[in-house]
């Protein structure tokens, strides 16, 4: 009865606020949705959004794909298009359960997977596909899995460590982007004895850069960290030489068909999906037209492994390690879902894999 009432009341307000601003909240595309209640998986994706449109139509694909390659014997999914509003996507995700979801797979932004897990929703297992800030409440039901940059730096800082690097300059360009990805790095490097001699400001002017190198080859360190994107990082990288081991995280790979030449003997991660189309574990799946842009091949990626942990939550297998399109996949403590992706290297035009996921 009280989940009954504070449904009517989203829906008022969200009505209310629609009228009030012209907001055009999107609901469920499919009216079936509200007809039907039957078992299925809930995919919620910001379909609706301006922003997160496109990067979230790479997820219903991949997610798609994955259905498909799991056979006719798992349960069938239905998408719920939500946009950015919090209170739509609260909204979306009780009318879901109230359909019979058995599983729910999403929201995809922060502030949506935010407002779930601050809600009292969480009735089902929920498999959110981004990340929570640190210290935010998590319902037993929740868990989180996504892309998360610093997941990237944190294993770029362990493969750094076991080539016996020990002391790092790192790159920053002032991005929230970059400061995620240099303090993931800088802790982790710490954490295993590692020593983070400065940081060095992203800058392109020639004496700027110029200088950056006459500091790198006398300062003593053995590594310099890339905690920027592939444009600036294929500036700085002529500069640098190849007297200093240089790592970065996948956002300097171009991905697509372009090699990214200006960036020889950088060190990376990166998922199999982008590195290795050959393997049995990425194979089975087709690959979609998404453009040229690397971050929907991410995302269909991320779409596909979805629909695998998915499954595992349904079969309460929660010990499941996955050898996934987006790498190797376990479960911690906490019920996130995190990644192991693959070392690689540039190295004169080709993308050489430094070691076996197997």
């Amino acid at each position: 009865m009280m989940r009954r009432i504070v449904h009517r009341l989203a829906v008022f307000l969200t009505l209310f606020r629609a009228l009030l601003y012209g907001a055009a909240l999107t609901f469920a595309t499919d009216a079936a949705h509200a007809a039907a209640r039957e078992p299925h998986i809930a995919l919620i994706l910001p379909l609706a959004s301006p922003s997160f449109g496109r990067h979230a139509d790479a997820v219903r694909l991949g997610f798609a794909a994955g259905a498909r390659a799991a056979g006719k014997n798992a349960l069938p999914f239905r998408v719920y298009t939500v946009n950015e509003d919090t209170l739509n996507v609260l909204t979306i995700y009780e009318q879901a359960i109230e359909s019979g979801a058995q599983l729910v797979v999403g929201p995809l932004t922060r502030s949506g997977v935010a407002a779930i897990a601050a809600s009292t929703l969480v009735s089902v297992p929920t498999l959110a596909l981004n990340a929570l800030d640190a210290g935010s409440q998590q319902p037993p039901r929740l868990y989180l899995f996504g892309l998360a940059i610093e997941q990237e730096a944190r294993q770029v800082a362990q493969m750094a460590r076991d080539d016996s690097r020990r002391n790092t300059y790192v790159l920053v360009d002032g991005s929230p982007l970059s400061k995620r990805m240099r303090q993931a790095f800088v802790e982790e490097f710490a954490r295993r004895g590692g020593i983070t001699v400065a940081d060095v400001n992203f800058d392109a002017d020639q004496a700027s850069l110029t200088k950056l190198r006459q500091t790198a080859d006398t300062s003593g360190t053995d590594m310099i960290f890339l905690a920027v994107d592939y444009a600036r990082a294929r500036t700085v990288r002529p500069y640098l030489g190849n007297n200093i081991a240089i790592y970065a995280t996948s956002q300097v790979n171009p991905g697509g068909k372009t090699v990214a030449q200006e960036l020889n003997l950088v060190r990376i991660v990166e998922m199999p999906w982008l590195l290795q189309p050959d393997h049995p574990a990425v194979m089975i799946y087709p690959r979609a037209q998404l453009g040229d842009a690397v971050d929907f091949e991410r995302l269909y990626a991320l779409g596909i492994d979805a629909f695998r942990i998915g499954l595992e939550l349904l079969n309460n297998n929660r010990d499941a390690r996955l050898d996934g399109v987006t790498g190797q996949i376990r479960m911690t403590r906490d019920q996130r879902f995190v990644r192991e992706l693959t070392p690689a290297q540039f190295v004169d035009g080709k993308t050489v894999v430094l070691k076996s996921r197997r």
